[in-house]
């Protein structure tokens, strides 16, 4: 049996998988994923029965989608963006359309904030099966390499060692990775093979934790940025003799973003008609722009200094409270997010300011309450 537990996982970069397509995971987040999505841009089709364009608006904040599995990156990003008619909205890594759990999705300017969960860690569970290696490292794959032969929980266990801490990985034949100006994925879908280089990843923590049958184990894994959680499956299959791949996974952890944060499709859509009737607000299910930021310090300054922030004017830092530090902090003017800036030589200096007029989200919603 394949365990598809609600805790299997993947992930990966800041573009867009597609469905058919292969989606690859370059990772300023490639964590897992790996088909790039590239949809081919749609005709403009008519609306039915001259219904009026729905006008967008401004909204700002983070919806953490629990991603069902068969659905990719660009059709969550492009429904969550529908529901709430907002003007901008992108993602913080890729999540490939075979996997679910955790896609942080950022409206308005909180796609100002998606470098800093792109750079955090990200968690994963997910299930390999034992006897084959596939050239997508994943169940879309063909064969290349099979076995009759099963590890232990003994051997498996006893190897993990190996790949935490930094490790050198070879990133999948299906990857996004450039080489010689064409992603990896497309080279392999042409038949060719590429040498690609290793390169060092963070394996913070990884572990065996369930057996269901001789021929599949579940594992969690906690990494940094640009690992390839399907190559850890194969490199692990490849030293214990008997290959594997990936079949099940699931993201429980994007940056600042756990379980508690994701909210389904379903539930939204359902949070979406309750709103339009009036019985609720789609305020509820945002998450503060500045959640992303959680890692920063955050500075407050007056509101004279915060009109000069706004218009893109370096503030002077002096007084007993003034900070000794310096690099980047977010700024707030009576407890609301102003500006990401850097503190240097006794200067705030602004570098993104944030706009947060229009809907944002509910107080409640910092706990992770919907």
């Amino acid at each position: 049996m394949i365990v598809t537990s609600a805790n299997s996982l993947i992930e990966p970069p800041t573009g867009d998988s597609d469905g058919v397509q292969k989606n690859i995971s370059s990772d300023a987040n490639h964590d897992a994923t790996r088909r790039d999505e590239q949809p081919a841009r749609a005709a403009k089709q008519p609306r039915p029965n001259n219904q009026p364009r729905r006008d967008k608006r401004d909204v700002h904040g983070w919806v953490v989608l629990d991603k069902p599995i068969g659905m990719t990156s660009t059709h969550a990003v492009a429904a969550v963006k529908r529901l709430f008619q907002a003007k901008r909205a992108g993602h913080a890594g890729t999540l490939d359309p075979l996997a679910s759990g955790g896609l942080p999705i950022a409206l308005g300017e909180a796609t100002k904030t998606v470098p800093f969960v792109m750079d955090g860690r990200k968690r994963y569970r997910f299930t390999v099966a034992w006897g084959e290696e596939r050239d997508t490292d994943d169940t879309e794959g063909r064969a290349v390499k099979t076995s009759d032969m099963r590890p232990s929980v003994e051997a498996i266990s006893a190897l993990l060692p190996r790949f935490t801490g930094v490790i050198d990985q070879i990133p999948p034949q299906y990857s996004a990775i450039k080489v010689q100006g064409e992603r990896a994925y497309d080279l392999a879908r042409d038949g060719e093979t590429v040498e690609l280089a290793p390169r060092p990843v963070v394996i913070h923590h990884l572990s065996l934790v369930e057996q269901p049958d001789r021929s599949h184990s579940v594992f969690e894994a906690e990494c940094g940025k640009g690992t390839y959680v399907r190559a850890l499956a194969r490199d692990i299959g490849r030293l214990l003799g008997c290959y594997g791949h990936i079949c099940a996974l699931r993201r429980t952890l994007v940056g600042p973003f756990g379980e508690k944060d994701m909210i389904p499709l379903e539930q939204l859509e359902a949070l979406c008609d309750r709103a339009a009737s009036g019985e609720g607000s789609l305020a509820d299910a945002l998450l503060p722009v500045e959640t992303a930021l959680d890692d920063i310090p955050a500075l407050a300054v007056t509101r004279a200094d915060a009109a000069r922030l706004h218009r893109g004017q370096a503030v002077l830092l002096r007084g007993r409270d003034a900070p000794n530090s310096s690099g980047t902090v977010y700024v707030t003017v009576a407890g609301r997010l102003l500006a990401l800036a850097e503190i240097g030589n006794g200067e705030l200096i602004p570098k993104r300011v944030f706009n947060l007029t229009g809907l944002t989200a509910s107080p409640g919603r910092n706990n992770g309450s919907v």
